[in-house]
């Protein structure tokens, strides 16, 4: 063969494999609003930077005639690229392909890109499409999963690691996402769950449908299992761009630092009204997150799961932090089984690779009552409790209203390393609330008073007395548990100041093989 022929040759494969199962599958696969494989690299990465890997592999099954069905690149589309000019590895699930059936060479091609994103310490980005196993290679395409099952748990906290779920995603394949630190749905297109509606109803007599089983707002609301949830794929494949923003390449690394044209001295006059007279009012503790960060930019995170609290990604002069913040306006903000599951995902992410943690305190306690006891708040809550007591990065503290009870030291308390604690002068820092200490402390009194008008007189007197002492930051302040008590209006600077303060930390924890969290 000469050589303007095999030059030819491995245009006219290149232009194959770049069809994957077809013009019809294209097809097929636009008619439901879907890009493909191909299609979604080209808009998740900067334009002209992809370089393929393992375009012609095929697969290696003889069972059921697949022999004589062979598409080039086997159903995953992998390689590396950039986003705003930093590396990353990418899978892309090819629908059209076998519909996007894992075999032992796809696993393998996905397996090859995750040990290089190790070697080097680049993110590696999955875009899942897929039918699940490929049924006619057995226990091999188990033997796939498997593989790549142990390399998300080994990049755990080294790279990160985001699945983007963009059609389904069932069985044995969920679980690959559900290893790496976040997980996108498209709205219209995707599902996830490990065994679909047909068996649900063969097994448990239970009608569900698709949507209601596994869909993305269920998941981004009900279970947390979803982190982010797109209208479309190429919202979601932005939103993917701009969560890599945040974030290092690895965790040897700090988060790019941005450019910051929001003065560092910016004075928020709003917040010195923002908080309502009557402790018991709610307000948007996400007002408070815009007034204080640069641009008023705030990238939520699990945004429909658990709302009572609030967590995302944000900068300060350009600083990439982790927010954790109480939401007065959901259930008061208190504390529960899933928050508190929530939160601690996201600290650890945040303290896994090197991303300061601003908390922002107004939690009036944990929830209470048998649906919290029996779903185990007291696990639950420990996990957050744990995670913020493990984390090394900086932490910086502003308490801005109630910080009330065992939910006081669970928010990075001075006790669990915070390492500057900030408040508010409308703080208020104590075991619980006034009516509910009275109650306990006057108790024994209160029996014996028969007259009503004296029992409230009592209990009015009583109640403005703890709140005379607790009411306020400067209790804890004595006792050094608040550094500074600071001007509402001047939280975005001193938050500043600290992050620059800190920024040289050096903090450890004792050594061992790995901690026991409890899950």
């Amino acid at each position: 063969m000469a050589f303007e022929d095999k030059i030819k040759q491995l245009l006219d494969l290149r232009q194959t494999a770049r069809l994957g199962g077809g013009e019809k599958g294209i097809e097929k696969q636009h008619s439901k609003g879907k890009l493909t494989a191909r299609e979604r690299i080209d808009l998740l990465l900067d334009e002209g930077s992809f370089e393929e890997f393992d375009m012609f592999v095929t697969h290696r099954c003889t069972n059921f005639g697949m022999e004589k069905k062979q598409i080039l690149s086997d159903g995953v589309v992998t390689g590396y690229g950039t986003i705003d000019g930093r590396l990353v590895y990418v899978f892309s699930q090819d629908f059209t392909s076998y519909g996007g059936s894992l075999s032992e060479t796809f696993a393998k091609k996905i397996c090859k890109i995750m040990d290089q994103a190790m070697k080097v310490g680049a993110p590696v980005i999955g875009l899942n499409d897929s039918g699940g196993a490929r049924i006619q290679e057995g226990v091999n395409s188990l033997a796939g999963y498997a593989e790549i099952f142990e390399r998300n748990i080994l990049a755990s906290g080294v790279v990160p690691q985001i699945s983007a779920i963009f059609g389904p995603c069932a069985g044995g394949a969920v679980y690959s996402p559900a290893l790496t630190d976040f997980i996108l749905m498209s709205k219209e297109n995707s599902y996830m769950f490990v065994t679909g509606p047909k068996v649900v109803k063969t097994v448990t007599g239970e009608d569900v449908t698709e949507a209601n089983l596994g869909g993305a707002m269920v998941h981004a609301s009900k279970s947390g299992v979803a982190h982010f949830v797109s209208e479309t794929e190429q919202e979601g494949i932005e939103m993917i761009r701009k969560l890599v923003s945040y974030i290092p390449s690895n965790n040897l690394e700090e988060a790019p630092i941005v450019n910051c044209t929001d003065p560092i001295d910016r004075l928020e006059d709003s917040l010195n009204s923002i908080m309502p007279d009557d402790p018991n009012k709610p307000y948007d503790v996400k007002d408070v997150i815009r007034a204080i960060t640069d641009e008023g930019d705030f990238f939520e995170v699990h945004e429909k799961y658990a709302p009572n609290i609030v967590v995302g990604f944000a900068r300060f002069n350009g600083v990439s932090v982790g927010i954790v913040a109480n939401q007065p306006k959901f259930m008061a903000g208190v504390l529960d089984v899933n928050s508190s599951r929530k939160g601690a995902r996201f600290v650890r992410f945040c303290d896994a690779f090197n991303i300061p943690i601003i908390t922002l305190v107004d939690v009036p306690g944990f929830l209470c009552g048998t649906g919290q006891e029996y779903n185990g708040i007291i696990t639950n809550g420990a996990k957050l409790l744990f995670a913020y007591g493990e984390a090394t990065v900086p932490k910086i503290t502003v308490t801005l209203r109630k910080s009330y009870g065992g939910a006081h030291d669970v928010m990075s308390s001075k006790q669990l390393r915070g390492d500057i604690n900030y408040a508010w002068p409308t703080a208020q820092v104590a075991v619980m609330g006034a009516s509910g200490a009275t109650a306990i402390l006057y108790g024994s009194d209160l029996k014996k008073m028969e007259n009503p008008e004296e029992k409230a007189k009592f209990l009015q007197e009583k109640e403005q007395e703890y709140n005379d002492k607790f009411a306020n930051p400067y209790d804890a302040a004595k006792y050094g548990y608040i550094d500074d008590v600071i001007e509402p209006r001047n939280t975005r600077f001193r938050i500043i100041r600290a992050l620059q303060a800190l920024a040289t930390k050096k903090d450890s924890n004792p050594m061992k093989k790995h901690d026991n969290i409890p899950l």
